[in-house]
């Protein structure tokens, strides 16, 4: 991918950025690399252009459908949380594509991204998003998110951007051995929780408030 497509051009100063980095860095965002990342990603690609001017607030924005864009801090903190102590994974799983914004973070991370999108708007408009933008090692779908995707299974990694009430079981079959998982759990109260899995096993740790759309299923068109 070319990093020069990751220019926002004239949308806005890398003084405003680099408060936005300051501020997830004051909020525990350790991970220097993901937080460059969040950097030099134009996020002002990933809304609506009425609501461009606060692509660089640490805030949810809503993309429409009744879906949001995640606020920085969260998709800097799944993302770390996802990474661990690797540099870089190989193949990752997302369920909920929602505007293509993780997906083009984890990208710039990861051998290869598969993501799913159950709206199917949403889903057209983030695949030729994330085209545009180069991302050609992002494989976006339109599916089910409580599915998964086993055909290209099992994944390092799964990053689920909504809450179930309970962890889908298609999700820890497709997780590999060694493979973390990071999903808010709950309803009107939801958890941010990692879950590894060691072999049979599935070790599991709340880790802070979360807020996220509900986990639904079915496609919607």
């Amino acid at each position: 991918m070319d990093t020069r497509q990751l220019v926002g051009i004239g949308m806005t100063s890398q003084r405003t950025r680099n408060r936005l980095l300051q501020r997830l860095r004051d909020s525990g965002i350790k991970n220097e690399r993901v937080l460059a990342i969040i950097g030099s990603t134009p996020r002002h690609l990933f809304v609506e252009e009425a609501l461009a001017h606060r692509a660089y607030e640490d805030t949810a924005l809503p993309i429409g459908y009744g879906q949001t864009i995640s606020q920085p801090y969260t998709v800097a903190r799944m993302t770390e949380i996802l990474l661990g102590d690797n540099e870089r994974l190989d193949k990752v799983l997302e369920i909920g594509t929602g505007c293509g914004y993780q997906a083009a973070v984890l990208s710039q991370l990861v051998e290869q991204v598969y993501t799913v999108e159950r709206i199917e708007p949403l889903y057209q408009k983030a695949r030729a998003r994330l085209r545009k933008l180069g991302m050609h090692n992002v494989d976006a779908n339109l599916s089910d998110g409580g599915w998964g995707l086993a055909s290209n299974g099992p994944y390092q990694g799964i990053l689920v951007a909504a809450a179930p009430e309970v962890i889908p079981p298609s999700l820890l079959e497709q997780l590999a051995d060694g493979g973390r998982m990071v999903l808010p759990l709950g309803g009107e109260t939801q958890k941010l929780t990692l879950v590894v899995r060691q072999g049979d096993e599935f070790v599991t740790e709340t880790l802070e408030d979360a807020l996220f759309v509900p986990f639904l299923s079915g496609i919607q068109h």
